[in-house]
């Protein structure tokens, strides 16, 4: 097999992986909150204007519903780092990475296949949770793509012990 797709291999089946996920959970969570985005219709509780919010939640109130889902999909995308054994920075990375992408995929594929919705109304009109916008996207996506993706790509890199290192 040429080496190329050899080393490429594993992370090509983890973005698929990752792309699958996201499409399980979006229809997930389009069932359970059909038109009504960001848990707004659900029995939950909310904390809204906090200063911390704005810092580490896009400004978007803080929901029970989205509090436990999220620590939720962070233990299962750090499973790996039970399952595999000694625990490592490269893995921890590569979990991180993993988790920021699945959630903006998750976050556009409910856009796109909630009918309610759809990519035509992905925008701050239609759209009040997400506060901050930039070239029709929220900013969110650039955000966790670039530093998902970084660290993604930091975690497949061959560290320089691993240099000529059998496949």
């Amino acid at each position: 097999m040429n080496r190329r797709w050899s080393g490429l291999r594993r992370p090509a089946l983890l973005l698929a992986w990752i792309v699958l996920l996201a499409a399980c959970f979006a229809q997930v969570e389009i069932q359970i909150e059909g038109p009504n985005g960001w848990a707004s219709a659900l029995p939950t509780w909310r904390v809204h204007g906090h200063w911390l919010l704005d810092l580490f939640w896009g400004g978007r109130p803080l929901t029970g519903y989205h509090a436990w889902v999220f620590s939720f999909m962070a233990l299962v995308f750090h499973l790996p780092c039970v399952l595999a054994g000694p625990y490592s920075w490269r893995l921890e990375t590569r979990c991180l990475g993993s988790l920021m992408i699945f959630w903006i995929l998750e976050d556009f594929l409910w856009f796109a296949w909630n009918p309610a919705y759809g990519v035509a109304r992905l925008a701050p009109a239609f759209v009040p949770w997400h506060r901050h916008w930039v070239l029709g996207l929220p900013t969110d996506y650039y955000t966790f793509l670039t530093v998902g993706g970084v660290l993604l790509w930091s975690s497949f890199r061959a560290a320089p012990d691993d240099v000529g290192a059998a496949p």
